[in-house]
């Protein structure tokens, strides 16, 4: 369940950011005043700007929905661990066996001049 929740959730998190760049911005008018503008009726009589709006909103709240589902099932997933305190700490008194350990200090080497 978790796994499914997540796949749909980068699917309507991918699929809301193109919408949102596909949206004309507020000075896009301007543009199609000069010949740049494109024909609106691929979305009905009133264009693309209710039909875009409405969907942005509705993947919006599907968004924050898949959201707090996953926040609320993760949380429940860890368990009762409340902070890291609870946790044991594991202690090693030596080295492990691969690495030699020197006792005395090597006498070979020449004194440091002062």
């Amino acid at each position: 369940m978790l796994t499914v929740l997540t796949v749909t959730h980068v699917v309507v998190t991918i699929t809301l950011i193109v919408l949102v760049l596909i949206q004309r911005g507020k000075g896009a008018d301007v543009g199609a005043a000069f010949g740049s503008g494109a024909s609106n009726t691929v979305f009905g009589s009133q264009g693309s700007a209710s039909f875009l709006t409405r969907t942005t909103a509705v993947l919006a709240t599907l968004f924050f929905v898949i959201s707090l589902t996953l926040a609320y099932m993760t949380s429940q997933l860890v368990g009762k661990q409340t902070s890291v305190t609870d946790v044991g700490v594991v202690v090693d008194d030596g080295a492990p066996a691969d690495i030699p350990v020197l006792s005395e200090p090597d006498t070979d080497l020449p004194p440091v001049p002062e």
